[in-house]
C-alpha cells in the first residue's frame, strides 16, 4: 500500500504541552497495528520540524497524520512503541513534556516534572511513506451528509476478509448526492444523501473501518476534505489526515439484488417494532433465528432457543391474505430497523425463502435482509 523511503534519523529535541500531546496521540494510534510482526508499525513516528511535532501511524491500510505546536530545539525523526508512548503521556503530570531523542543510544527520553522515561526506539528507516497530502487536489464535502450516510450503511459491510470487497463501502458521487452501498451477503444497505455545492469524481470501495473511523474523527465542524491520489483516498479533518487505500475489485451489482416487486407491503411503527425485536431477541441464542408472523390485522414476533426458553410478542399489523412466516438473523434485523430513522418502517415482503425489504418513509434508504429457513 504504501513505498518504503529513506528517513534518516537524526537527534532532535522539543517541548510540547502534556495535554496537546496525549490528545493528538490518541488519534493518531488507533492506526497502529496490533497484529503485525512487522515492528514498525506497531509504531508512533515523531518528527520535529519547524515549530511544530507531526505525529503518524499506519498499519498499511490505514493511516492517521496530527500535529501538534511545539517549541522545537533540534529538528529530527525518530520511531517510538505507540500505545506505550500513548499511556505514557497520559499517566505524565499537567505542563510542559520534554522528548528528546537520542539516536546514538536508540533511544528517546521524556522528561516531565521529576518524571523520566526511556523508550527504545524502531528504525526510523523502515517507517512506511505516507502520501504526499500536500500535492493532492483537496475538496470540501459536507461532513453531516458523509457522517450520516456511513452511519446508516457501515455495519452491513462485511468482517470477513477472505472476501476484501465484501469488507469495503462502494462511495460513489453524483451531481447533487452522495450514494454509499455496504453488503456482507446477507443483508444490503443503500444510502442516497444529498450534497450542496459541487462534488468530486469519486467511485470507489473504501474499506469500512476507515470511514468508520473517519466518522469518530469528524465529530465537529462543517466540513470534511477529501482527496484521490493514486489507489488511496485522503481525508482531512480539523488538522487530522486520514488516508486509506481503496479495494481492488468489483462491488456487486446492487441494483440488481434488489428486487422490483413485492408480494405485501406494510407500514409499521418502527419504534415499537424495534423495542419488541430487541426484547424477542434475547432468546435468539445460539445461531436461533427470530421469527416474524404475519397474520391478519396482526405480527408475532418470536423466538426459540432449545434449552434456554422461547419469547413471543404480538403487535398490530396492516396485513391481510394467508399468513406468512419468516426468520431473520435477530442482530441484522436490528440494525436495520436502527438504521430507519423515520417514524414508520415500511415491510416489503416476498415470501420466506425471498429477501424483505425495509424502508423509510423516503426512498434515500434501503435496507435488503436475507430469510433464514426455518425447521418445520
Amino acid at each position: 500500500m504504501i513505498d518504503s523511503e529513506l528517513m534518516v534519523s537524526t537527534g532532535f529535541r522539543i517541548t510540547v504541552q502534556r495535554e496537546e500531546l496525549a490528545a493528538k496521540l490518541a488519534v493518531v494510534s488507533r492506526a497502529v497495528s496490533t497484529r503485525t510482526a512487522v515492528l514498525v508499525l506497531g509504531g508512533i513516528q515523531i518528527r520535529a520540524e519547524a515549530g511544530h511535532l507531526h505525529l503518524a501511524a499506519t498499519d498499511m491500510e490505514l493511516s492517521l497524520r496530527a500535529t501538534a505546536e511545539a517549541q522545537v530545539d533540534d529538528e529530527g525523526t525518530a520511531v517510538v512503541p505507540g500505545r506505550l508512548l500513548l499511556d505514557i503521556a497520559r499517566s505524565l503530570p499537567d505542563g510542559d513534556v520534554a522528548i528528546e531523542h537520542r539516536p546514538e543510544e536508540a533511544v528517546v527520553v521524556i522528561i516531565a516534572g521529576t518524571a523520566t522515561y526511556r523508550l527504545h526506539t524502531y528504525s526510523a528507516e523502515d517507517f512506511p511513506r505516507l502520501p504526499d497530502t500536500e500535492t493532492t487536489q483537496l475538496h470540501d464535502v459536507d461532513r453531516t451528509a458523509l457522517v450520516e450516510t456511513i452511519a446508516r450503511v457501515g455495519r452491513s459491510a462485511s468482517r470477513d476478509e477472505s472476501r476484501p470487497v465484501l469488507t469495503g463501502i462502494l462511495v460513489r458521487f453524483e451531481p447533487g448526492k452522495v450514494v454509499m452501498a455496504a453488503t456482507d451477503s446477507y443483508r444490503l444497505a443503500v444510502k442516497e444523501t444529498p450534497v450542496a455545492g459541487p462534488v468530486p469524481e469519486l467511485e470507489a470501495i473504501i474499506p469500512a473501518r476507515a470511514l468508520q473511523e473517519l466518522s469518530r474523527l469528524a465529530s465537529s465542524g462543517d466540513e470534511v476534505q477529501l482527496g484521490v491520489l493514486d489507489n488511496h483516498v485522503v481525508f482531512g479533518i480539523d488538522g487530522v489526515w486520514l488516508t486509506t487505500r481503496r479495494i481492488d475489485g468489483q462491488f456487486p451489482n446492487y441494483r440488481q439484488l434488489l428486487p422490483e416487486q413485492f408480494e405485501h407491503e406494510l407500514e409499521l411503527p418502527r419504534e415499537e417494532l424495534l423495542d419488541v425485536v430487541r426484547r424477542v431477541s434475547l432468546m435468539a441464542q445460539r445461531n436461533s433465528p427470530i421469527r416474524l408472523r404475519f397474520g391478519d390485522g396482526e405480527l408475532s414476533v418470536s423466538a426459540i432457543t432449545q434449552d434456554v426458553g422461547e419469547a413471543r410478542e404480538s403487535l398490530p399489523a396492516p396485513f391481510t391474505g394467508d399468513p406468512l412466516e419468516i426468520g431473520f438473523n435477530a442482530e441484522f434485523l436490528r440494525d436495520g430497523l436502527e438504521s430507519v430513522e423515520s417514524g414508520s418502517v415500511r415491510f416489503k415482503l416476498i415470501s420466506p425463502l425471498r429477501p424483505a425489504v425495509l424502508e423509510g418513509e423516503g426512498d434515500d434508504y434501503v435496507y435488503l435482509i436475507m430469510p433464514i429457513r426455518l425447521a418445520g
